[in-house]
């Protein structure tokens, strides 16, 4: 990673040189004003300048400027340390070969070690104990939330790398707004998206609908998705309030194989959804939240033949259900402090089997799991953050969590901040993560092993953020070190393939991001992260470095993004990929209700790979028409 490491860093310390906004408010990761308030870390919403913790926020703002109908391309610009795999214009898919994985310092959601929630609730396939990167839609998002490191104290399992925060649209003031977002472009792509919110007095709502398809840039790798949201939202009383929320996607994908080995008839039916029902209440010295909520899934996998003349004969189907209930209560206990606790219970549900393709019987497969199986789980936890001095706060906490097969595991967690002035805080945390066994890792396939242990690491983590320059500049610099054992790897034993618990992990890294609002009009942001692993892993790049620029004119806003990847492993036995992405878009207004844009998408052409015998398209333009009324 050499020279491309350091031109990058000289970069990012070129932009440091000038810093941030204000006590009440920082500039987004587009320079864009934002409350310094988040719900990732704690629960209940807290000023960040007292959480020892890391937490980027990307606004909707940003998340649409470009007109993606996925929030992850987006994150994976605009977040330091994270990383997106792809392999296509559109669609990640499942399975063998997919992409859509997320990496945090070293960290995979592919293995169940980064978490996404939905307003702070878990969504993974329960089976897997992965997220589906495809149901991750802009419709339903109002701003996410990044957690970079252990976030197992508040969400438990499968958090030991970090998580998403996915928090949902909500309409603020009444009255009622439609929008209609339709575009076309390279290689078949469409996508088209419809949402109507409404506010009136204490009731509001949000409703929503996409649909997208494209060809791609390779035979026989055509992908197709529709998908809709509603969520509704009561205001009871001043201090109490409830909402229910409902998502649903479902997509077709098609599966080439490797270039060097080509698949016949490989094709996905993946339908993903999640529903919540809560409860809230808000005072001034205590709020708190009880909910249920249900993640779920349907798949169904052809999983494909390398000589074109054979018919497939089985279909690989699955059935998952995560239901939870989640209680906390936060509050104010004595002057400067800030209690909160909680229980969490989750049943995962799942299924895995085989049916004939040309009757539909179930047919028998080797697997242990069978027919149904379930997984329970509860928590408890407290966590107390206390202000000393108004240029100290202290923050700790404990996590008791019960797996029905691994056991109790504790989870401690404690952290400080100092703020030597009002525009700046030092931060220090120590944090435990973990992860217990997968279904597919205790119960599916031979390698499986039912005396599985969980995952563990501690991570210790010093940051400084800073705002200057009568807050227009804000920059943030974090060192870690991550020490992990107990990794479950699969390694033969007595001569047989075993899923065990054998594996260390030892991460060393460097984060840096910063943002400046030049004047009204201009804006530029920048995020580097460096990263290095004692033992390496697929799509953990040592260094990722993005620089952007937003720019509003009259009618017309353009922005445009540089990303540079450097020793980036997409297998185990070849070098490393290195290469510089290029995207641009530019908007036009010429009425309230009308916007005209055109997006671009590796404008230098460049030839690489993110998942290996998987080359990515060169350059690609997408264009398209909203309408706002």
């Amino acid at each position: 990673m050499g020279r491309v490491v350091r031109k990058g860093l000289l970069l990012a310390a070129m932009l440091v040189g000038v810093s941030t906004i204000s006590a009440d408010e920082v500039a987004d990761s587009v320079g864009q004003r934002l409350s310094d308030v988040v719900v990732t870390g704690s629960r209940v919403a807290v000023d960040q300048r007292h959480l020892p913790y890391t937490v980027s926020v990307v606004g909707r703002e940003k998340l649409v400027e470009q007109q993606r109908l996925n929030i992850l391309p987006t994150l994976n610009e605009q977040v330091p340390g994270l990383f997106l795999t792809s392999r296509g214009v559109m669609g990640y898919a499942v399975s063998t070969n997919a992409a859509g994985g997320l990496n945090m310092r070293g960290l995979s959601s592919g293995a169940g070690q980064l978490l996404v929630l939905i307003d702070g609730h878990p969504q993974y396939q329960g089976i897997y104990s992965h997220s589906i990167s495809d149901a991750a839609q802009t419709m339903l998002t109002d701003r996410v939330e990044v957690l970079r490191g252990p976030a197992s104290l508040l969400y438990g399992s499968n958090a030991m790398g970090g998580v998403i925060n996915i928090v949902t649209r909500q309409k603020r003031s009444d009255g009622v707004e439609n929008n209609v977002n339709v575009g076309a472009g390279s290689y078949g792509t469409v996508q088209a998206e419809a949402a109507n919110q409404v506010r009136s007095g204490r009731y509001s709502h949000t409703v929503a609908a996409n649909y997208s398809r494209t060809d791609n840039h390779r035979p026989n790798m055509g992908f197709e998705q529709y998908g809709g949201y509603v969520k509704l939202n009561y205001d009871m009383t001043e201090h109490w309030s409830a909402y229910t929320d409902v998502n649903l996607t479902h997509f077709n994908s098609s599966n080439p194989g490797l270039v060097s080995e080509p698949l016949y008839h490989s094709r996905q039916w993946i339908t993903r959804g999640a529903a919540t029902m809560a409860i809230e209440n808000h005072y001034e010295n205590t709020s708190g939240a009880i909910s249920v909520y249900n993640s779920f899934g349907r798949h169904k996998i052809n999983d494909g033949v390398k000589n074109i003349s054979v018919e497939p004969t089985r279909y690989f189907r699955s059935r998952d259900a995560l239901t939870g209930v989640s209680i906390w209560q936060s509050a104010d206990l004595w002057s400067g402090s800030r209690l909160t606790a909680g229980l969490d219970y989750q049943n995962i549900y799942g299924r895995a089997y085989y049916t004939d393709i040309a009757t539909g019987e179930v047919l028998d497969t080797p697997n242990k799991q069978s027919g149904h199986s379930h997984r329970n789980e509860i928590a408890a936890y407290a966590q107390l953050r206390q202000d000393l001095a108004s240029w100290l706060t202290l923050d700790a906490g404990a996590r008791v969590d019960h797996h029905y097969v691994s056991g109790t595991e504790w989870v401690p967690q404690g952290g400080v901040v100092v703020r030597p002035a009002a525009d700046g805080e030092l931060k220090a945390t120590v944090s435990k993560g973990f992860r217990n066994p997968s279904m597919r890792e205790m119960y599916l396939y031979p390698p499986s092993n039912d005396e599985l242990k969980p995952e563990r690491l501690v991570q210790y983590e010093i940051s400084w953020r800073h705002r200057l320059l009568e807050h227009r500049l804000t920059y943030g610099l974090n060192l870690f070190y991550i020490k992990g054992d107990n990794m479950i790897q699969t390694q033969p034993v007595d001569g047989t393939p075993r899923n065990v618990n054998t594996g260390k992990i030892e991460n060393t890294g460097a984060e840096l991001e910063a943002a400046w609002r030049i004047c009204d009009r201009l804006t530029l942001n920048t995020n580097h992260s460096v990263l290095h692993m004692h033992n390496h892993i697929l799509a953990a790049p040592e260094y990722k470095g993005y620089l952007g620029a937003t720019y509003h004119c009259g009618l017309w806003s353009a922005t445009m993004g540089v990303m540079q990847v450097a020793g980036l492993y997409t297998d185990t036995d070849s070098g490393t990929e290195n290469f510089t992405m290029l995207n641009a878009s530019v908007a036009y207004q010429p009425a309230k209700m009308l916007k005209l844009w055109l997006r671009g998408e590796n404008l230098l052409a460049q030839k690489y790979e993110i998942n290996a015998g998987f080359p990515m398209p060169r350059a690609t333009f997408m264009a398209g028409v909203q309408v706002t009324f």
